[in-house]
């Protein structure tokens, strides 16, 4: 199992009053799931992927990683393992403007010890992966949304982790660019057996997720397993 989530809450403190962003979560995830969070805004949604990703911690509940439990883990020690293990997709691309697309895609690799021809043959496997090769060298400005997701899809992608955690990963995108960004993260979960986790609100989600967690309040109204268009 690759996440194990067990009475997962979460609050926030505004002044004296406490906000419960998350009301005792509990579910497991497997290795090479493709799993879609949906919910209205405000329900926890981006609070959830900050716990399962390292970026944040819970007020109360336990959260195990490939059997580890992350309440456990030094600071470095986090740091470590969302290196390794975990990558990372934002709507906002998230891409440095001066550098090309093949640059961007190798920049987690220049904080391991990967020599420059193993970065290069990882990068070139992943342009080709995500059909940007005669891109490789143009920089975001010249490329298009849709594009330019892409390439933060092969960035997540660049050190083999376990688990990519995306947040809203079309919400800045038109309809056919949508589409074929959610097209490429099944193609990936399929080629790579990389474990998608993202939240959206976009509908066209269901054709592709094959489980669906969705939120309400804080808590899980709905948990469904299923094949595209099979999800309600």
């Amino acid at each position: 199992m690759l996440l194990q989530v067990h009475a997962l809450e979460k609050d926030y403190h505004l002044g004296k009053t406490i906000i419960p962003a998350l009301r005792g979560l509990s579910f497991n995830i497997a290795e090479g799931d493709f799993l879609s969070i949906m919910g209205p805004s405000g329900c926890g949604k981006t609070t959830l992927l900050n716990i399962l990703g390292c970026i944040d911690k819970p007020s109360r509940g336990t959260v195990y990683f490939k059997g580890v439990d992350l309440s456990t883990l030094s600071e470095n020690q986090e740091a470590d393992l969302r290196h390794r293990e975990i990558g990372f997709i934002f709507q906002s691309f998230n891409l440095v403007p001066v550098l090309t697309v093949a640059e961007n895609i190798e920049l987690p690799l220049l904080l391991g010890k990967a020599g420059k021809k193993e970065r290069r043959k990882r990068v070139d496997e992943l342009v080709r992966l995500v059909d940007l090769s005669e891109f490789a060298v143009h920089r975001p400005d010249e490329l298009s949304g849709g594009q330019r997701q892409r390439v933060a899809i092969a960035r997540a992608l660049v050190n083999r982790p376990s688990l990519v955690i995306a947040d809203e990963p079309t919400a800045n995108l038109d309809s056919e660019n949508a589409r074929m960004v959610l097209e490429e993260m099944a193609k990936l979960n399929r080629q790579e057996g990389v474990s998608f986790i993202f939240s959206t609100h976009n509908p066209e989600i269901l054709e592709y997720a094959r489980r669906l967690i969705r939120l309400k309040d804080g808590l899980i109204v709905e948990d469904v397993t299923g094949a595209g268009h099979a999800l309600p």
